[in-house]
């Protein structure tokens, strides 16, 4: 089990891959993003991505493990996977 930061007063700050993708925009980490990408992303970097639980019919991640993957993720906008398939080595990302 991997632990959770724990903030001043509480304990994770628990959001939706919807609320999520709202906070990061909101926050300036990303330019924009949708919580369907945040699902796709988690897929893509399984051993990489923070922790998951599920509410009810819904996924969660912690703000706070979440923030700052994605902070330091390198992405590469407009790469075609589809045409040019993945990106060299040493410039992974999106």
């Amino acid at each position: 089990m991997v632990a959770m930061p724990e903030a001043e007063g509480g304990g994770p700050d628990m959001v939706s891959f919807r609320e999520l993708a709202r906070r990061l925009v909101a926050d300036g980490i990303v330019e924009r993003i949708t919580h369907q990408r945040v699902s796709q992303i988690r897929q893509e970097d399984p051993e990489g991505f923070p922790p998951v639980m599920s509410i009810g019919r819904s996924l969660a991640v912690d703000y706070r493990l979440a923030a700052p993957y994605f902070r330091s993720r390198v992405t590469r906008p407009g790469w075609r996977t589809d045409l040019k398939g993945k990106p060299p080595a040493g410039e992974s990302g999106e």
